[in-house]
């Protein structure tokens, strides 16, 4: 028998004991054993849960039960969760876990001890919520010198954008929506200044070139930026607005990776995931092109990324899977200011003066637009040399057009 403890009983900790008894005897069937929750660890009380004989308060039940074998940490932070990880891995136990933001800060150091005391840690679903994604990069893709990948990886900053797009609501109305709909927190900072996404990305960027990618390395810039205005100019050109994380392989093995909004072509399948949907695209050298796509979050979705990383531990206890990357470095991760490519302008100047410090440029329109205000499109260049071209102009709006 293989026994299972719960640290969290929230939205994906209730998801994962639902889903470990709802779907138990097609689990049992696939590891060819009996998959047992044993334990659920809360500081809270839930005398109405159907898992109430299960509930304890003290870890350390868990840590000095042998009978334990693989532990699930859905606290979510980087503090208690890291220490009680730290605790299971130590006691040999396995860790499956949805925490995006203890495996972006803490991903190797938990991977080293995983290894060390042969033990399992796991993060599926820290990432795409219900999407399968982290595995295939490390076993479907494993014969590819992975080149780069973006994503659409924070669902409510997409169902913002969405609903500026397809319903006309400023930013504000459209954040308003999303926390009376569950899909953002009261306080939404994580999700629309990016720092979600930028947890992600760092997975993803350690996973796809193989060293730790660390947040405070990432370059991150978020939705609150964008304004109708915005929207309408970009659809005027069939562009959408979408908040994208991006890491890209560099020539001599450094990683570029930022998080910003982008301006995604109609014709580009990022632009159609809606809602609070995401997808991932990655770019092989053997493959090309595959995207994934699927709810990034959610109880039961996130849940079942978590029961499958179950899974695939108890089939064997003491299996090396390989899942882990190499400690990161101050130099690994390069800025974006460097990377060269089209750009949306908005700003208070004349189309004439665009072209005279932009050169060759798309020019733009909306309707009600005020004068004195224009948008085009600048051909490839970089950062800098946009922001000396339009050195002391009153820039409303500066975006990344992605090609």
């Amino acid at each position: 028998m293989v026994n299972v403890a719960i640290l969290g009983f929230g939205t994906v900790g209730s998801g994962v004991a639902e889903v470990l008894t709802t779907n138990g005897g097609l689990i049992d069937h696939r590891v060819d054993d009996l998959v047992r929750l044993k334990y659920i660890v809360d500081v809270r009380d839930f005398p109405n849960s159907p898992y109430k004989e299960l509930f304890v308060k003290d870890f350390a039940v868990i840590e000095n039960d042998p009978q334990v074998d693989i532990v699930v940490e859905t606290i979510g932070g980087a503090t208690i969760a890291r220490e009680f990880t730290t605790r299971a891995l130590k006691a040999g136990k396995s860790v499956v876990t949805s925490n995006k933001e203890l495996v972006a800060t803490h991903g190797y150091e938990l991977l080293q001890l995983a290894k060390e005391h042969g033990c399992s840690y796991l993060f599926e679903a820290s990432v795409g919520g219900g999407i399968p994604i982290l595995r295939p990069l490390t076993s479907c893709l494993a014969a590819n010198e992975l080149e780069q990948v973006t994503g659409i990886l924070n669902g409510t900053t997409n169902y913002i954008l969405t609903r500026m797009i397809k319903a006309g609501l400023t930013f504000d109305q459209a954040l308003a929506e999303a926390q009376a709909n569950g899909y953002a927190e009261k306080d939404p900072t994580a999700d629309v200044d990016g720092h979600d996404a930028c947890r992600k990305i760092c997975i993803l960027a350690a996973l796809a070139f193989g060293r730790h990618v660390y947040p405070d390395q990432v370059t991150t810039e978020g939705i609150r930026g964008v304004t109708l205005e915005d929207v309408a100019y970009a659809d005027s050109v069939g562009y959408k607005i979408k908040l994208l994380g991006r890491a890209i392989r560099q020539p001599e093995g450094r990683v570029c990776a930022f998080v910003a909004p982008h301006l995604v072509s109609r014709e580009n399948p990022l632009s159609g995931v809606e809602d609070v949907f995401n997808a991932i695209a990655v770019t092989g050298n053997a493959i090309g092109d595959v995207m994934f796509y699927g709810r990034g979050a959610g109880k039961l979705p996130t849940a079942s990324a978590v029961v499958a990383d179950v899974i695939d531990i108890a089939k064997d206890l003491k299996k090396d899977r390989h899942n882990g990357w190499e400690e990161g470095a101050s130099d690994l991760v390069v800025s974006a200011v460097g990377l060269a490519s089209p750009w949306y302008v908005r700003a208070q100047l004349s189309a004439g003066e665009a072209r005279e410090r932009c050169g060759d440029v798309q020019l733009l329109a909306r309707s009600g637009a005020p004068a004195g205000e224009t948008a085009f499109l600048t051909a490839p260049m970089t950062e800098p040399e946009i922001l000396e071209k339009l050195a002391g102009v009153d820039v409303s709006s500066r975006f990344r057009v992605l090609v």
